[in-house]
Formats: structure tokens, C-alpha cells, sequence
């Protein structure tokens, strides 16, 4: 009973009006390399309290690497990467990786330099994922 109040009270502040902020994103659907959809014109805001992650996918074809970005809520991003984890092989035909991210237009371009602070490591979406789901499930029992 304690542990659902507090789970509750966390979600309520975190949910509550006025307390959300709003993240930029760059959403597109399936670029080719040439152009990865990392322009100002794909640019969009987030909804707030809803939408507080941004999403790439990266879908390697014979014929090139195609693009899907958009936003996402964390929840449903991190299901999303942690269920394409065994098609995600850099490098080889149809290898699909989906990044979540939480910082503004962190799905764009790759950065000049090594590592991308932005991006969630893999080991930690699983984690992540299974968190979520005890909250939720500690919410509604």
C-alpha cells in the first residue's frame, strides 16, 4: 500500500500539469543516406507529458540505410529498442536499431566526435523497460 502511494505520488509529479517539459525532435519517415532527415525543416515539438523521448531507427537495405525518427514516449521507445535488440547488426542487410534518446534533436546526425551522451545504452533499456513495468504494474494492482 505505502509503495503504491509513493509510486503514485512520483507518477502525479512527474504527470502534473504545468511540470512537463517539451523536447524537439526530428521526425521523418524512411530517408535514404544521402539524407538523413537531420535538416531544420524536420524539426517538430514534442507533446508534453507525453512524448519525452526521441526515437531513430535504422534500417540497413541492400540499396542503402533508410531512416524512421520521430518522437516517442519513453515507454514506448524503450519497448520498442529493447524488442529490436536481435535484428540489430550494424553493418549487415536487414539489421534494424531503434535508439531511444532524451535530450533536444538528440536523434540527428551522428556527433564529430566519439560517443553520444544522448543515446541509452542497451544494457539499460532492458532495465529501464522492467522498471517501468513494475511502476505500472504497482499503479494498477
Amino acid at each position: 500500500m505505502r509503495l503504491s502511494f509513493l509510486a503514485a505520488t512520483f507518477w502525479g509529479l512527474c504527470l502534473a500539469p504545468g511540470l512537463g517539459l517539451q523536447i524537439q525532435c526530428y521526425q521523418c519517415e524512411e530517408f535514404q543516406l544521402n539524407n538523413d532527415c537531420s535538416a531544420p525543416e524536420f524539426i517538430v515539438n514534442c507533446t508534453v507529458n507525453v512524448q519525452d523521448m526521441c526515437q531513430k531507427e535504422v534500417m540497413e537495405k541492400s540499396f542503402g540505410i533508410m531512416y524512421r525518427k520521430s518522437c516517442a514516449s519513453s515507454a514506448a521507445c524503450l519497448i520498442a529498442s529493447a524488442g529490436y535488440q536481435s535484428f540489430c547488426s550494424p553493418g549487415k542487410v536487414n539489421s534494424v536499431c531503434i535508439s531511444c534518446c532524451n535530450t533536444p534533436l538528440c536523434n540527428g546526425p551522428r556527433p564529430k566526435k566519439r560517443g553520444n551522451s544522448g543515446v541509452v545504452p542497451r544494457a539499460h533499456v532492458i532495465i529501464t523497460v522492467l522498471l517501468l513495468t513494475l511502476a505500472l504494474w504497482v499503479l494498477y494492482c
